[in-house]
């Protein structure tokens, strides 16, 4: 019987040992990595986020075809000024 109580009192130390590496071990891994999380309305992907470069691409025209419409246009006076310029002579 002594002996199993030995083999109990070695499980317990054991299992003690082995929660408080995974309660220390737990945290400490997902601060080190960098977990994904929200912050005022951010994803932030790595707590580097501030020393990330920031990408800012300013908003475009409203209109995403300005030079084909504007190249369009400039061939459609050019066609009626030519059609002017041959019923005029």
């Amino acid at each position: 019987m002594s002996g199993d109580s030995t083999m109990r009192s070695v499980n317990k130390k054991h299992l003690s040992l082995g929660s408080l590496v995974v309660a220390l071990l737990g945290p400490a891994m997902t601060v080190l990595t960098g977990c994904q999380v929200e912050y005022a309305g951010q994803t932030l992907p790595s707590p580097y986020y501030l020393t990330d470069d920031i990408q800012y691409y300013p908003p475009g025209p409203e209109f995403k075809l300005a030079r084909e419409a504007a190249a369009m246009q400039e061939q459609k006076e050019a066609i009626e000024s030519q059609q002017q310029e041959a019923l005029g002579n």
